[in-house]
């Protein structure tokens, strides 16, 4: 047998195909092709010359030798049509007759030197990278391998071209007609300020939902149905967070387990989306439900935010699938080692694409711009966001990605929230994204954790978290509202599940228990997973109780994770990213159960208070100093004997912080020009397992309190109203939180 190194073909050339590759399948002549035009890339139907409808197909592919389009009829059959225009290193040509509904993809030939990253391979069907909408699925079997995957010298492998037809194992790209304006929509436009997120995974949240039409279920038109919405409504948040839904496909190694990938972070196809989870059809019906799902949310206030995965794609290193980008020009698109064969990898999914060079970088903001202009979203959450900032090998905060983003009209006007890090060197950049950005703040999230399992040395993480990270996002004109709060998401262990396990339980992810972070920042409560322990289950319904209102109290943007808010559980497992069964799903039967049903009250409450209250959701970072005669601050800190926190109380272990907010020196004017004034609140932070005696703060800080949260009652369905006079000492029950509304004091009710 001829060796991979024997295969190598001089520079320029190509490599001999393996004897042991199958024969293609005779495909069927092409029609007549006109030129065309180079601009917009992808797949667009429209009307060309003398009134012919038909569809003009563009494709950017700088150092390929010849681009065949190819056409599917519902049975399968090819038909291959050269582009024979080149424009702008962009292949083009308007094809008569094509409709929306044509199943399309492409052939691209070139060298194969893999040693020098050139891997084109006409055997292989490529889909379209500006696809509006995607048919079939992607299974991975050994055809839609460039290279021979099973290759006797595994170590060269890469090297080896695989002659095989993939055609009938690759899903298809579908010609889809945009003739929405969306002049019936009405975007809600929440500011930033104002916003509550609730991160949710369209097919997880409506899978279980009873209300849901199981035809529905598990959709976009699932969650545009009323009872879905009825929910969002209810509780009170602003947007949902979706889980990525661009066309993504699954890796081989959780198909060879009988897995898929649930998540969805392996995206292919950043224009499409997600086939699987359309009720309506693949054939580009998935367009128009994902836009119907869209105005839905908005008429019902609520705004859409996408999680985008353009760090890496689904092709992975190069042992890994040749579906699309690795096809058309892989040395363009991703970023690759000295050793050109191998592919610099920030992601941890084996490649990284090359936001530096301008086609990637067009490829991305054409998606985002369309996403906002023509699918109606209103913001986007980048998934591993530094490995986008990188300029050829650094995290640059001037990198072109961030640069074009400030700049673009359409971009720079949403929502728009860095996952601040990646894996490689100098990859964690909590607090460093330009203004126009928020962040996922993962410091107030292990801030938080570990506050309220007692294992913070002192109070000074704590303190800067719950007033909103100004030592982080004080600078260049960033707000409050640049940290994203979070105590959980997709990524770890659900809210319940924190305080009921210790370690991880991911045995049913087939991996050895070895994936999923070790650093939970977790306490069980006294037992490790579901107990019938009365006193164990009291506590651990009080520390949800008290990890909810920390983070709806906190300055800064909460976000909620779905289910946390009625005690969904994944079983202990904390990285269920292949787990597309009842561990992902949410089970809406824990509504029924009154514990679970009064978390839900108690958050739904907390969301209301915080849209009544400015205090809570400022625009401006806090003073902390005196701004009038009086001396009152509009932030204060207290001890538990009631007097002023000093220097050496923030250094000193404590189980308790006492936050005051000053509703008189809120900064800003509401619409009409007025000052904002609002209520004053004392909230009281104990995370000590004994109760503790605290001494209210007398004049000038108040004259009374009103208890407004008191997280240590099991029965959360009203607020407790209890009313205490300053001066008082007040008994605050262990692992709780009260929340005290000012009686009487400057510029209070």
């Amino acid at each position: 047998m001829t060796s991979a190194a024997e295969q190598r073909a001089p520079a320029g050339g190509r490599a001999a195909a393996p004897s042991t590759n199958g024969a293609r399948r005779a495909p069927v002549p092409g029609p007549p092709v006109w030129p065309g035009a180079p601009t917009p890339l992808g797949a667009r139907f429209r009307v060309g010359p003398d009134g012919v409808a038909g569809t003009n197909f563009a494709l950017w592919a700088a150092g390929a030798q010849s681009v065949r389009l190819c056409l599917f009829d519902a049975d399968g059959r090819e038909t291959r049509v050269p582009l024979t225009e080149l424009t702008h290193e962009i292949w083009h040509g308007f094809v008569p007759g094509v409709l929306p509904g044509q199943r399309y993809g492409y052939r691209v030939d070139g060298r194969w030197d893999p040693w020098t990253g050139a891997r084109w391979n006409p055997a292989k069907l490529l889909l379209d990278p500006y696809a509006r909408a995607v048919d079939g699925e992607f299974t991975l079997p050994a055809e839609v391998y460039g290279h021979v995957r099973d290759w006797p010298e595994q170590q060269v492998a890469d090297t080896v071209r695989d002659e095989r037809d993939s055609a009938p194992y690759v899903p298809k790209g579908v010609v889809v007609h945009d003739d929405d304006d969306w002049s019936d929509d009405h975007r809600p436009k929440t500011p930033w300020a104002d916003s509550v997120i609730y991160e949710l995974h369209v097919r997880g949240f409506t899978k279980l939902h009873p209300g849901i039409p199981e035809e529905l279920r598990g959709t976009y038109a699932g969650l545009a149905h009323p009872a879905a919405i009825e929910h969002l409504v209810e509780l009170g948040v602003t947007a949902v967070e979706l889980l990525p839904v661009h066309q993504f496909a699954h890796e081989d190694h959780l198909l060879r387990r009988g897995l898929a990938n649930y998540w969805g972070y392996n995206s292919v196809g950043y224009f499409a989306p997600h086939a699987a989870y359309a009720a309506s059809g693949t054939a580009g019906q998935q367009v128009g439900e994902f836009k119907r799902m869209v105005r839905a949310l908005h008429a019902a206030g609520v705004e859409v935010i996408l999680d985008v995965v353009y760090n890496h794609t689904a092709e992975a290193g190069e042992l890994g699938p040749t579906l699309s980008l690795k096809g058309i020009d892989n040395r363009a698109y991703y970023r690759l080692q000295d050793d050109a064969r191998r592919y610099t990898d920030y992601t941890g999914c084996g490649n990284t694409l090359h936001v530096v060079r301008p086609q990637v970088l067009r490829l991305i903001t054409d998606s985002l711009r369309y996403w906002v202009t023509e699918m109606g979203v209103d913001g986007f959450r980048f998934d591993l966001a530094a490995a986008l900032a990188r300029s050829m090998h650094d995290v640059d905060m001037l990198s072109p990605f961030l640069a074009v983003i400030a700049q673009d009209p359409v971009l720079r006007r949403v929502k728009l929230i860095a996952e601040p890090w990646d894996i490689g060197s100098g990859g964690y950049q909590v607090g460093a994204f330009p203004p126009l950005w928020a962040e996922w703040n993962d410091r107030y999230r292990d801030a938080v954790r570990d506050f309220w399992r007692h294992a913070l040395p002192d109070v000074r993480e704590m303190g800067y978290r719950l007033s909103g990270s100004s030592d982080l996002y004080a600078w260049g004109g960033r707000r409050p509202y640049a940290s994203v709060n979070f105590i959980t998401a997709h990524d770890g262990f659900t809210l319940r599940d924190l305080v009921s396990y210790e370690r991880k339980h991911n045995e049913a992810n087939g991996e050895d228990n070895r994936d999923g972070t070790d650093d939970n920042r977790s306490w069980n409560c006294g037992a490790e997973g579901e107990t019938a322990d009365p006193d164990v289950r009291a506590r651990r319904r009080g520390q949800l109780r008290n990890l909810l209102t920390t983070l709806l109290l906190s300055t800064g943007v909460p976000m909620l994770v779905a289910g946390d808010e009625f005690g969904r559980t994944q079983g202990g497992n904390n990285n269920a990213y292949c787990q597309d069964n009842a561990t992902g799903w949410l089970d809406w039967s824990l509504l029924q159960e009154p514990g679970w049903r009064e978390l839900f009250a108690l958050t739904s409450r907390l969301i209301a208070l915080r849209h009544r209250h400015p205090v809570l959701r400022r625009r401006a970072f806090f003073a902390g100093r005196a701004q009038a005669a009086d001396g009152l601050r509009d932030l204060a800190w207290f001890t538990a004997r009631g007097a002023e926190m000093t220097e050496g109380d923030w250094y000193a272990p404590a189980a308790t912080l006492v936050m005051y907010l000053s509703g008189r020196d809120i900064p800003g004017r509401d619409e009409r020009g007025a000052q904002v004034v609002d209520d004053s609140f004392l909230a009281v932070l104990h995370a000590g397992a004994e109760p503790t005696g605290f001494v209210l703060p007398g004049p000038p800080w108040a004259e009374g309190y009103e208890v407004v949260v008191d997280t240590s009652r099991e029965d959360q369905s009203a607020p407790p109203g209890t009313a205490h006079p300053a001066g008082a000492e007040v008994t605050v029950p262990g692992r709780s939180v009260l929340l005290l509304r000012v009686l009487g004091g400057p510029g209070t009710g």
